[in-house]
């Protein structure tokens, strides 16, 4: 399988998490490839058989980039496995965690016409100390009101971007006893459901589930 992952970063901690991914992506075997959003091709796109999109927020709003990358590839992105994630301050609430719950994650997919089928949120890594004067104080003034940290002293990170992204391997094995992985999904039961897909549609191959990582949710 080859990975891509596209990042949109404006301080780095998106990248670090696109970085995560790919590490465990090559763990498995795979080839990855990561690309920031306005350097991607189409012939990076052609070239992989999957797609991450990982964006990050600044006063409430993804880079104008992303939505541009997403509308010119929609066909490509739709044609193959796919996945967006958001990186803002306010998912650090875990309320707030989900496409549905987060507002500025339901806002931007309200403006695309692509769905992706996997969506996650990370609460965003705050960094008061490298900050400039406006950017320091705007940052402190939405978290104020948002009931967040104001400590300018503070560098924060949410703890569920910090840990392992892992989730559940779906994987097959061949007629010559080789072993291939099949998909990674955000949970065990979702894995589950996939073997049980196959083996309805008649599949004779062997297939089964492993933990991608120390943990089954949330997913890659």
């Amino acid at each position: 399988m080859r990975l891509l992952i596209v990042y949109s970063t404006i301080d780095g901690h998106t990248l670090e998490i696109c970085e995560r991914i790919a590490a465990i992506a090559r763990a498995t075997g795979h080839e990855v490839e990561l690309a920031e959003v306005e350097s991607a091709s189409a012939e990076q796109l052609e070239a992989c058989d999957r797609i991450v999109i990982g964006a990050s927020i600044r006063y409430g709003h993804h880079r104008p980039a992303v939505k541009a990358f997403i509308d010119r590839h929609q066909a490509a992105l739709e044609v193959r496995p796919n996945a967006f994630f958001s990186v803002n301050a306010v998912g650090r609430k875990p309320h707030k965690r989900q496409a549905d719950t987060n507002p500025y994650v339901r806002k931007f997919l309200g403006q695309l016409r692509w769905k992706p089928q996997q969506v996650e949120v990370f609460g965003g890594k705050i960094e008061y100390p490298r900050y400039g004067f406006f950017d320091r104080n705007m940052i402190r003034l939405i978290m104020w009101i948002t009931g967040g940290p104001t400590d300018p002293r503070l560098v924060t990170e949410n703890a569920r971007a910090a840990e392992p992204i892992a989730g559940w391997a779906l994987w097959r094995l061949d007629d010559n006893g080789n072993r291939f992985l099949v998909a990674v999904f955000a949970c065990r039961d979702e894995a589950e459901a996939a073997v049980r897909a196959f083996e309805a549609h008649g599949h004779k191959q062997t297939y089964w589930v492993e933990a991608a990582g120390d943990r089954g949710c949330p997913p890659v």
